[in-house]
């Protein structure tokens, strides 16, 4: 699988990293393994495809990212307020990654802030900030 994770529990964030080619079952997979463990509730996440390759998602995908975001959606803590970077480099994985952060927006299960970025570095400062989450 390209998508490799740690969990911080001292920040309380996971971090993932997406190298090679990311296929939908890969999205899927990795939403359903780590979002389902009890000790990520309430954590944020850093998604970094800044080394993904090519993206093997059938077309059309919207409609793969309505799917995976629907599904992060459903998973949400509806008592708890997070936050999703998401460090997108290549035009194709940042036009994605601003579908499904819109699609996270739209529906109304979803307590996840989702927000696109260019930069590592720029993803952490926003997660780390004490800027009110949208919501909260």
């Amino acid at each position: 699988m390209p998508i490799t994770y740690e969990i911080d529990h001292d920040r309380k964030l996971v971090r993932a990293r997406i190298t090679g080619t990311l296929t939908r079952d890969d999205a899927f997979q990795y939403q359903q393994h780590v979002w389902a463990l009890p000790e990520v509730r309430g954590y944020n996440q850093l998604i970094d495809a800044s080394d993904m390759g090519h993206v093997d998602i059938p077309f059309p995908s919207a409609d793969a990212m309505r799917e995976l975001s629907s599904l992060a959606a459903s998973m949400d803590d509806p008592t708890l307020k997070t936050r999703f970077a998401i460090v997108a480099t290549s035009a194709f994985a940042y036009g994605l990654a601003r579908m499904y952060a819109t699609y996270r927006a739209l529906d109304p299960r979803s307590t996840r802030a989702v927000s696109v970025f260019r930069s590592v570095d720029d993803a952490t400062k926003w997660l780390e900030s004490d800027e009110s989450v949208p919501g909260k």
